[in-house]
């Protein structure tokens, strides 16, 4: 009798699953993806890599891998759902958190360095050449033993190369949902690695006299102009690109509450309370989803890989379009730095460009700067996301 309760007991146990003998779904790859988890962790609280977002996933990580817990699946016991499945699925699955994430982005964010300085969204614009890349690289990786990417799949990987996490959820539920674990993990990864994946690509692409070109003081914007951005922002979208609405409609709403100041209150939850509430949930779903037995394979390889390349070559996009630019206008010249932050990670990318420009002369101040490309790279990710949404079931009904 004791040594039959002493079984069932052991056959609950995490040691029981670690050592795979609960099943072909749990095993060492479990205790991997937990140290995986745990240098999450680390990254967020000891090198200050992105806490806010890679604490709970490196934790919502921890907890998904926990044999036998059914934290983020469904308990076959009694079928009861674990608390993260029932926040993947009312959040993720559905969009709904990418797009109130972006609210929350709107009003947070100035338009002003855009609007003062127009030709900076070109910049933005630029920066999302590595999507495009990316989506042919990932179509390209199918040819290799082990590795299947759709056009779906290779348009979800794709928009990694914005740097936009939020968005890169959003496309990846609809596209290939499937994905959307590595393609998460991915793209706020590198959100979390721009001090250390932009830094070397800037001084690669540009010479010292272009790091210290000083740029001229933008001209202040006015609170009309500011008011009116958005809703024409908002109607160039529904005019152009429904498909797009969701994101840049969400984004615009956020912004108009906070430049319009007669919903203060509104503005600020959506900034803090709102904001922080849907990064906690977002972050421990998407942790969630790094199960073993759905990434550790080949596929999460190329998504990681490609992911990195997407990344690198927006940067590079943006600061060649910059020192093009220059070519054009060498009167009124843009320092090339300014366009790695056409990436939409906000405002890490900026404080980059930023520290690096510094570098070179402590004097020159380009955070202002490199915000017009920063916030036109958020418009340009979710412009992009929308193109993605429209043409890429078309295509499919086409090949």
């Amino acid at each position: 009798m004791i040594g039959t309760a002493l079984t069932q007991l052991w056959h609950t146990t995490g040691l029981f699953g670690f050592a795979g003998f609960a099943g072909a779904e749990y095993g060492l790859g479990n205790l991997a993806m937990i140290i995986i988890g745990l240098v999450l962790i680390y990254l967020a609280i000891k090198k200050g890599f992105e806490p806010l977002l890679l604490l709970p996933i490196g934790f919502g990580c921890i907890l998904s891998n926990i044999p036998l817990a059914y934290i983020s699946g469904i308990d076959p016991a009694n079928g009861s759902l674990g608390f993260i499945k029932i926040l993947f699925d009312s959040g993720i699955s559905s969009g709904l958190f990418p797009i109130l994430i972006f609210m929350g982005v709107g009003a947070m964010t100035d338009f002003g360095p855009l609007i003062a300085n127009p030709k900076t969204l070109i910049l933005g614009a630029a920066a999302q050449f590595g999507i495009f890349v990316a989506l042919l690289g990932a179509l390209a990786l199918s040819f290799v033993p082990g590795i299947q990417f759709d056009l779906h799949a290779a348009a979800s990987i794709g928009i990694i190369g914005g740097a936009d996490g939020p968005t890169a959820i959003y496309v990846a539920s609809r596209l290939k949902p499937e994905l959307l674990g590595s393609i998460a993990v991915a793209a706020y990864s590198y959100m979390a690695l721009v001090p250390i994946i932009q830094p070397p690509i800037m001084r690669a692409l540009t010479t010292k006299e272009e790091r210290l070109i000083k740029m001229k003081q933008l001209r202040p914007v006015s609170k009309l102009e500011k008011i009116l951005f958005p809703i024409a922002v908002l109607l160039v979208c529904a005019l152009l690109l429904p498909s797009a609405t969701p994101l840049l409609g969400s984004l615009m709403f956020g912004n108009l509450a906070k430049e319009c100041g007669v919903v203060n209150r509104l503005s600020d939850t959506m900034q803090n309370a709102l904001m922080n509430i849907v990064t906690i949930f977002l972050g421990l779903a998407v942790g969630s989803k790094m199960e073993a037995t759905h990434f550790l394979n080949l596929n999460t390889l190329g998504i990681l890989l490609l992911g990195l390349i997407a990344f690198s070559i927006g940067t590079s996009a943006g600061i060649l379009i910059a020192k093009l630019m220059n070519k054009f206008d060498p009167n009124n010249p843009v320092n090339p730095l300014i366009g790695s932050a056409g990436v939409s990670a906000v405002p890490m990318a900026a404080r980059v460009s930023s520290k690096v420009g510094q570098e070179e002369n402590p004097q020159n101040f380009l955070l202002m700067h490199a915000m017009g490309p920063n916030v036109a790279g958020v418009l340009g990710s979710a412009v992009a996301a929308g193109v993605l949404l429209a043409v890429v079931p078309f295509m499919e009904v086409i090949v």
